[in-house]
C-alpha cells in the first residue's frame, strides 16, 4: 500500500492542530463560578408537546426556555423568566420576569426606596404563535390546579403621583395630587388566558382558586376608615361575584371544598395590633349563599381553655361531612409580664435547666415559637353541627389523608420517652388509631419503634419496626398485628449500616389498590407481600437484582396515587448497579411473572423522569462527570433521547477532566471503592500533586456532574482537577468504637493504591475534609506524615469536651452523636472513656508535622466552634504552621456567597503553595491583624 507524502503531511498537520487545540484549553479560575449554569424547574405540558425550564447562572440573570418536545429548534427564550407553568389546556404558558440584577445593584448603591425599585412583570405566551403579552408591576399570580384555564393577577401598589413641574416663570397654581388612601389591598384581575373575559377588583389583600377552577375567593382590605374588609366569591362560570362576609378586621385561611359546595375561613373583629386576637371559624354554603359562624373560643367541644388557631390547617372531608381546623391553648397571662411599671433593663432574664425537664433549655428555646403556636386538630360535623376535639395536650401529632377520605388517623405521643431524646434519638412513641368523627382513640402499641402510616384504603396501619428490623401491619378491623417480613430469609435492614444505632430499612414502593398487597425493598429486589397472609411473599423482580447486584426501585410516574399503585399502569423501575455504577430504567412485572427488562441502562446517572399527564411523552435528565444533567425529550420506551437544554457551552473551552472507579483493599482486607479524578490532558508519564477528599462513602456518585462553584466548606473538585491536580475520593467503612482508626484503615491503603500507579507526586499530596471529614483529617495527621498539607473544616478534635456540648442549630445535646450515630463510640463518656480519648486527635497533636488550614465559624450550629480553636491553639503552642479561618456569623457550612468565594481563593492558595511551590499569600505569611480587618484581604502573593 502506497501513501502519498502529501497525505502524510496533511495527517500530521491535522493531529498537530488537534493537539494544539487541546493544549489551548484553559484551566478553571475563580472568576468562572458566577457564569456556571444550572437547569431547574423543568415541566412538561399535560399533552407532552411542550417543555419549560429555567437556566440560571450562579450569579447573574437567567432565562426561561420553552421548547417543543418533538423539535428542539422550535424554542422560545424569555430573559429573566421564572416561576413558569402551563395552562391546563396546554395552549398557554405564564410566568414572571424579574428585573436585571445589575440594575438592581446600581439602584441599591443609590439607596433607592423599596417602593421605587423595579417590580416583577408577568408574561403570558401563546404557544402556537409565540406571541407574548407582558403585564407590569405584578405582586403574584395564580392558576387553578386542575381543569379550568383562568389566570389571577395581583398587582403591586400604585406609585403615588408626583406634582407636575412648572416651567420657569409659570405662576399657575398646580393642583396637589390626591393623597393615596391607606390600605393593604391592591388591584386583582381575574381573566381567561386569551384575555377575552376579565374581572377586576380593587384593594384585594388575598385570593385563591378552587382546585378545579370553578370559583375564586378574594379578600378585600380596609381602606382608611370608610370601607371595611370583606370576603367575596366569584363564580367563574357565571361571572357573578357575591359577598360572603364584610365588616370584620381580617379574613384568613380560606379553603374551598373539592366539590365546590362549601367555603370555610377564619375571621376576627379584634384589632390586628392586639397581642392575642381571637379568631372565629365560618362556613359558607355556596349554593344557598348562607354564611354561619361554626366555632369560636366559647364553642362547646373545643379544647379546654382553648381558642381557634389562626395557623391551623383548614380542610374538608372528601364527602363534605366535616371541616377540620386547629385549636390552640389560650395561654394565661402573668402579672410580672404585664406589669408596665417595670423597665426592660429591670427584668430578669435567665434560663433554668431542670434535670426533670423533658427537653433541655436550648431545645425549648429553639422550639418556643412552634410550641406557642402548636395547633390541635378539631373537626366540625356539618350535619350534626357538633365540634369534636381530636388532638389535645397528649395527642398532638395526628396524621391523616389530606382529603380526609377515611374516618381514621394515626396519632403519636412521645412524651413518656422525650426526656431520653438528648442521648437517644431512636426513642419510641405511643401510637394510637384516632376516630376522626368522634375523637375516640385506640392504642396500637406503646413505645412503637417506627413511624406508623395508613395504607391508601385505610385497612392497615403499617411501619418499619427498627427494634427487630421488619415491616409490620396492624389490621384495623380485627385489631391484629401481622409481621410482614420477619419470617422471610432476606434482610430488609440496611446491610451497610455501621453505627451503634438500630439500622433503617431500604424503604417501600407502597401499597397496591384496595390494599391488596404491600411492595417492599430488600437491598436489591422488590417483594410483593399479601397483608392477609393468604399468599406467600413473592419476589416480583425474580431475584434478578441480587443475582446481578442491581438495586431495583419503583419509579413513580403518576402525580397522584391516593388510591394506591394501579396494577394496570406500566411498572417502571429505576436500576443502579452496585459495583460498576451503571444506572437507568427497567420495565418490571408487578405480578412477578417475568424478569425485569432493560429500557435504558448505561454509564450515566439518570434523574427527574417526568411523564406527561395525558400522553406517553416524557422528559428525563442524565449526567456524567463530563456532561451536565441536561433535559432530554423521550417517551416511556426511552428508545431515543433528544437533548433539549444546553447548559454551560463554555465548558468546551476548559480543561475539564475525567473520573474512574478505583477498587482496593482496606488494611483489614475488606474490598472498597473510590473515585479518581484526572485532568483532561492527563499524561501518565507525568507526576501530579494529589488532593484526597473524603466523607463516608462517595463512590456511588461516579456519574454525577460536579459544577465549578465557590466552596461552602470543601475543595471544589472540578477546579482542582482543571488546575492539574489529581483528586482521590475513597470510601470508608467503620468499626464500632473506632472511627479514627477506621478512617486510617480505609483512606491510607486507598492512597497507596493510587500512588502505586506511578503518576502521583508522592512528595506533594494533601488531604481535606469538612465536619466529620474534618475530624478524620485531624486524626490522620496524628498518625502519618505522608501528606504535605491538610485542610480541616469544623473538626471535632476533643470528643471529651464535645460530648457534653450542644448542637445549637437544633438545641440538642451532642451525646446521641457519640453514643448512637456518626461518631460511633457506642457508649457514654464514663462507660468508654478510653475510646473517647483514643479517638480524640487533640491528645496527640504533638505528633503533627503537617501544615493545617482550619475553617471553623463562630455561628456553627452543628460542631462547637471551640473545637477548631482547641486544635489551632494546640498547634500554635507546638509551633506547627496552622491557620484558622473564622467567618463571622456563618454556620457550619458557609452560606454567604462572598464568603464562599473568599474561602475558595484561600484553599487554592494554601494548597498551591505547599503542593506546587507557589508563593504564599500575605494572609499566610503576615496574617490579618484586627486593625486591618475589613480593609484588605491579603490575597497578594509574597516572594518564594
Amino acid at each position: 500500500m502506497i501513501i502519498k507524502t502529501k497525505n502524510i503531511l496533511g495527517l500530521m498537520l491535522f493531529f498537530v492542530v488537534l493537539n494544539v487545540s487541546a493544549q489551548q484549553k484553559r484551566p478553571l479560575t475563580h472568576a468562572d463560578y458566577d457564569g456556571w449554569e444550572s437547569v431547574s424547574s423543568d415541566k412538561i405540558s399535560a399533552d407532552g408537546k411542550w417543555v419549560g425550564f429555567e437556566i440560571n447562572p450562579q450569579d447573574g440573570d437567567g432565562r426561561l426556555e420553552i421548547v417543543s418536545h418533538s423539535n428542539s429548534k422550535n424554542k422560545f427564550v424569555i430573559p429573566r423568566g421564572n416561576r413558569f407553568s402551563f395552562s391546563n389546556d396546554n395552549n398557554f404558558g405564564v410566568g414572571r420576569i424579574v428585573a436585571q440584577k445589575d440594575s438592581l445593584k446600581v439602584l441599591k448603591i443609590k439607596k433607592t426606596k423599596a417602593d421605587e425599585m423595579p417590580k416583577d412583570t408577568l408574561f403570558v405566551i401563546q404557544l402556537s404563535s409565540g406571541n407574548i403579552e407582558k403585564i407590569a408591576r405584578v405582586k403574584s399570580f395564580a392558576t387553578p390546579r386542575k381543569e379550568a384555564n383562568w389566570l389571577a393577577v395581583h398587582f403591586e401598589k400604585e406609585i403615588p403621583a408626583k406634582p407636575a413641574k412648572k416651567a420657569e416663570g409659570d405662576t399657575t397654581k398646580v393642583a396637589t395630587p390626591e393623597k393615596p388612601k391607606k390600605t393593604d389591598g391592591t388591584k386583582l384581575i381575574v381573566r381567561s388566558f386569551d384575555g377575552k373575559t376579565s374581572y377586576e377588583y380593587d384593594r384585594v389583600k388575598s385570593y385563591g382558586f378552587s382546585e378545579n377552577g370553578s370559583h375564586l375567593y378574594y379578600v378585600k382590605a380596609t381602606e382608611d376608615t370608610l370601607k371595611n374588609a370583606g370576603i367575596f366569591l366569584l363564580d367563574l362560570k357565571s361571572g357573578v361575584s357575591q359577598i360572603i362576609d364584610i365588616g370584620k378586621t381580617d379574613y384568613i385561611s380560606t379553603q374551598i371544598s373539592d366539590s365546590n359546595k362549601y367555603l370555610a375561613f377564619l375571621t376576627t373583629e379584634d384589632s390586628l395590633k392586639t397581642k392575642k386576637p381571637y379568631y372565629d371559624l365560618y362556613l359558607y354554603d355556596i349554593a344557598k349563599a348562607s354564611n354561619q359562624k361554626i366555632a369560636d373560643r366559647n364553642s362547646v367541644g373545643i379544647l379546654s381553655n382553648g381558642m381557634i388557631s389562626k395557623s391551623g390547617r383548614i380542610n374538608f372531608a372528601e364527602d363534605d361531612s366535616r371541616v377540620y381546623f386547629g385549636t390552640i391553648n389560650d395561654y394565661a397571662t402573668y402579672a410580672y409580664e404585664d406589669d408596665t411599671t417595670i423597665l426592660d433593663e429591670e427584668r430578669v432574664k435567665l434560663d433554668i435547666w431542670g434535670w426533670q425537664d423533658a427537653e433541655i433549655q436550648p431545645m425549648q428555646l429553639k422550639n418556643k415559637n412552634r410550641e406557642e403556636n402548636k395547633s390541635y386538630l378539631a373537626a366540625y360535623n356539618i350535619k350534626d353541627k357538633k365540634i369534636i376535639q381530636i388532638g389535645d395536650g397528649q395527642i398532638n401529632s395526628i396524621s391523616y389523608d389530606p382529603k380526609a377520605k377515611h374516618k381514621i388517623g394515626i396519632a403519636t405521643d412521645d412524651s413518656p420517652y422525650r426526656r431520653e431524646y438528648s442521648w437517644n434519638t431512636q426513642i419510641g412513641r405511643d401510637t394510637y388509631l384516632v376516630n376522626l368523627e368522634n375523637g375516640s382513640r385506640t392504642l396500637i402499641q406503646k413505645a412503637l419503634s417506627g413511624y406508623a402510616q395508613l395504607s391508601p384504603n385505610g385497612k392497615y396501619a403499617y411501619w418499619y419496626d427498627n427494634s427487630d428490623s421488619s415491616w409490620v401491619a396492624y389490621e384495623i378491623a380485627t385489631k391484629s398485628f401481622k409481621n410482614l417480613t420477619k419470617s422471610m430469609n432476606v434482610n430488609f435492614y440496611n446491610e451497610q449500616h455501621d453505627s451503634p444505632s438500630l439500622p433503617g430499612s431500604y424503604g417501600a414502593a407502597g401499597w397496591m389498590k384496595d390494599d391488596k398487597a404491600f411492595l417492599v425493598y430488600d437491598k436489591y429486589d422488590i417483594w410483593k407481600i399479601d397483608p392477609t397472609g393468604k399468599e406467600s411473599p413473592k419476589n416480583i423482580t425474580l431475584g434478578e437484582g441480587r443475582k446481578q447486584t442491581i438495586e431495583f426501585r419503583r419509579q413513580r410516574i403518576e402525580e397522584e396515587e391516593r388510591e394506591g399503585i394501579d396494577p394496570a399502569l406500566p411498572f417502571v423501575l429505576t436500576a443502579f448497579h452496585e459495583y460498576n455504577k451503571k444506572n437507568g430504567f427497567y420495565t418490571g412485572d408487578i405480578n412477578g411473572a417475568k424478569a425485569p427488562v432493560s429500557i435504558v441502562f448505561t454509564d450515566h446517572r439518570y434523574m427527574g423522569l417526568s411523564k406527561a399527564a395525558d400522553s406517553n411523552l416524557a422528559i428525563v435528565r442524565r449526567s456524567t462527570y463530563q456532561d451536565y444533567a441536561d433535559i432530554y425529550a423521550t417517551d416511556m420506551s426511552m428508545s431515543q433521547l433528544t437533548q433539549l437544554s444546553q447548559a454551560n457551552p463554555q465548558q468546551k473551552d476548559v480543561n475539564w477532566g475525567t473520573v474512574e472507579l478505583v477498587e482496593y483493599l482496606a488494611n483489614d482486607g475488606v474490598p472498597l471503592q473510590g473515585l479518581l479524578f484526572k485532568p483532561e490532558n492527563f499524561d501518565s508519564n507525568k507526576k501530579y500533586p494529589m488532593m484526597v477528599y473524603f466523607y463516608e462513602r462517595n463512590s456511588d456518585g461516579l456519574h454525577s456532574y460536579r459544577a465549578p462553584a465557590p466552596s461552602a466548606s470543601t475543595i471544589n473538585i472540578p477546579y482542582f482537577v482543571s488546575n492539574e491536580y489529581l483528586v482521590f475520593v475513597p470510601d470508608i467503612k467503620y468499626d464500632l468504637g473506632l472511627p479514627g482508626p477506621s478512617a486510617y484503615n480505609c483512606i491510607i491503603p486507598g492512597v497507596q493504591s493510587i500512588v502505586a500507579k506511578g503518576f502521583v507526586d508522592v512528595d506533594n499530596m494533601a488531604i481535606q475534609g469538612q465536619s466529620w471529614g474534618g475530624y478524620q483529617v485531624a486524626h490522620l495527621i496524628t498518625r502519618t506524615n505522608m501528606f504535605k498539607a491538610a485542610g480541616a473544616g469544623a473538626p471535632v478534635v476533643n470528643m471529651t469536651s464535645a460530648y457534653g456540648g450542644i448542637r445549637w442549630g437544633t438545641g440538642m445535646s451532642r451525646m446521641f452523636q457519640y453514643e448512637q450515630t456518626q461518631s460511633r463510640i457506642g457508649g457514654t463518656l464514663w462507660e468508654k472513656p478510653l475510646y473517647y480519648l483514643e479517638n480524640s486527635p487533640l491528645f496527640y497533636m504533638d505528633r503533627v508535622q503537617t501544615p493545617v488550614l482550619i475553617m471553623h465559624n463562630d455561628a456553627d450550629g452543628a460542631v462547637p466552634w471551640y473545637q477548631g480553636i482547641e486544635m489551632f491553639m494546640a498547634l500554635k503552642r507546638l509551633n506547627q504552621p496552622a491557620w484558622l479561618l473564622q467567618y463571622n456569623d456563618e454556620d457550619h457550612n458557609l452560606v454567604q456567597r462572598k464568603n464562599r468565594k473568599d474561602l475558595s481563593v484561600r484553599l487554592s492558595q494554601f494548597f498551591d503553595h505547599y503542593l506546587k511551590g507557589a508563593p504564599a499569600p500575605l494572609w499566610m505569611t503576615e496574617g490579618l491583624p484586627a486593625v486591618e480587618k475589613g480593609r484588605t484581604l491579603k490575597y497578594e502573593l509574597g516572594d518564594n
